[in-house]
């Protein structure tokens, strides 16, 4: 969750006592030898109601190499899959295909409800470009499931279930409502064809309306991230916010593939921190900024200010922003990939390095670094979950932590087609807090003591 007004109140095992607590799920396999388990495991104790806490580990040295111990992995005894329900494209592969899963948990009417969503693709891609047709929306009353699409059949009677936008909704269009702008629009060229796509959403609440924080992808027209809010539920409809109909938020700048236009290209990955009656943009992969008190557009539209992080050395690129507040602490997540490389030493090398000869890509990791403050300064980052990256944190209706996560199936350790059909998945795995003095988030090791 982000902020005070998606947390659960008290009382949280009254609340999943009528609406079924995290219980038995289709297992992840293992990260070796992939392997199906009948059961999600069993919930832990309650971190507040811990006298001892998990150990931080020490960190592989120096600042920037990767933590690929197994215990850091989504493992079959701390993750699982999201029985998401599925649509007519997913049931061949009998899982929903999946990119930057997003899972979080609000209290609406007094009772829980879980909300996810994604980067999807269509039939016939293998990916989610050049085009897709859109973000949809699974909600849910227990971790566990059953997980629904979001019921959109009394906004679009006929069209395709839990689909709550599209660049196809330009029809929805109308003065003083736009629901699709024309940058966001699907286009056509002579290299890709059918061009445009929306990646990455997340679903916030927010003083009781429901926002969506999402990006144009690399073959839009303009690239870069925007909100929509709801004029009704969860499902819609939505429509596009203000400071968006003529571009994504913040400024562009080249970069990017090399197709990508001369200023087409905005900061990606957005996301959404609210606390309070407050709300702030948060973009890959170090700008923030407040958002109005209508939340139609953001406070400063240029010049974003800067997260004061502890920076690697020297600095890759990072992708999925995300700021999530815990035990009065703020921590900043991003995605980075460990890539596997020889030292000077002719030992093997695993870090958060830039892209070069001889780097390759091995995991697309989670990494956090905490802060007593929203702006920072952060400490020095470390690594959460081993290919557990473009990830959220989130608390569940029992006040447990989660994570998710989706095992980047384009490079890496999840592209070997041996394990592709474990890849893109809607996974989330179990969190463990090292406490007030420790204050390290950790996907759930084995053994932390």
């Amino acid at each position: 969750m982000t902020g005070t007004e998606n947390r659960p109140p008290l009382g949280r095992r009254s609340l999943l006592t009528r609406a079924a607590g995290v219980g038995a799920a289709a297992a992840l396999p293992v990260a070796a030898a992939p392997a199906q388990a009948s059961a999600a495991p069993a919930a832990p104790a309650r971190a507040g109601a811990k006298r001892r806490y998990p150990a931080n580990w020490p960190d592989p040295e120096p600042y920037g190499r990767a933590d690929i111990r197994q215990d850091l992995w989504p493992r079959e005894d701390n993750s699982f899959v999201l029985p998401l329900e599925l649509r007519p494209r997913d049931k061949e592969r009998g899982v929903v295909w999946m990119r930057d899963t997003y899972v979080n948990c609000f209290v609406v009417d007094g009772r829980p409800l879980y909300v996810a969503t994604g980067t999807t693709r269509v039939p016939g891609l293998e990916a989610a470009g050049p085009w897709n047709d859109g973000i949809f929306v699974w909600v849910a009353r227990s971790l566990k499931g059953p997980w629904k699409l979001a019921d959109t059949t009394g906004i679009r009677p006929g069209a395709e279930k839990g689909k709550v936008w599209s660049p196809e909704f330009t029809d929805e269009n109308r003065p003083g409502r736009t629901v699709v702008a024309p940058w966001q629009e699907y286009w056509h060229d002579e290299q890709f064809g059918k061009r445009g796509q929306a990646w990455a959403p997340e679903l916030h609440r927010f003083r009781g309306k429901w926002y969506i924080v999402a990006c144009m992808g690399d073959h839009s027209r303009k690239v870069g991230s925007f909100m929509l809010v709801s004029e009704g539920g969860v499902e819609g409809p939505y429509r596009l916010v203000e400071g968006n109909l003529e571009k994504p938020f913040g400024e562009s700048f080249i970069g990017g593939p090399s197709f990508i236009e001369p200023g087409a290209y905005h900061h990606i990955d957005g996301s959404l921190y609210s606390e309070g009656r407050d709300a702030w943009l948060v973009l890959h992969n170090n700008l923030y900024a407040k958002f109005r008190d209508d939340m139609e557009d953001i406070v400063t539209p240029v010049d974003l200010p800067l997260f004061r992080q502890t920076p690697y050395t020297p600095e890759p690129y990072l992708e999925g922003a995300y700021v999530f507040k815990h035990g009065g602490r703020y921590f900043l997540l991003h995605a980075a990939w460990d890539r596997t490389s020889i030292d000077a030493d002719g030992t093997a090398r695993q870090g958060y390095d830039p892209a070069g000869t001889g780097r390759v890509q091995y995991q697309y990791d989670a990494v956090a670094a905490v802060s007593d403050h929203f702006e920072g300064p952060y400490s020095e980052r470390w690594t959460v979950g081993v290919g557990a990256g473009h990830n959220n944190f989130f608390e569940d209706a029992d006040g447990d932590l989660w994570a998710t996560f989706f095992r980047n199936p384009n490079f890496g350790h999840w592209s070997n087609p041996s394990r592709l059909p474990d890849a893109a998945v809607p996974g989330v795995v179990r969190v463990e807090w090292t406490g007030p003095k420790g204050n390290r988030l950790y996907v759930r090791r084995r053994d932390a003591d």
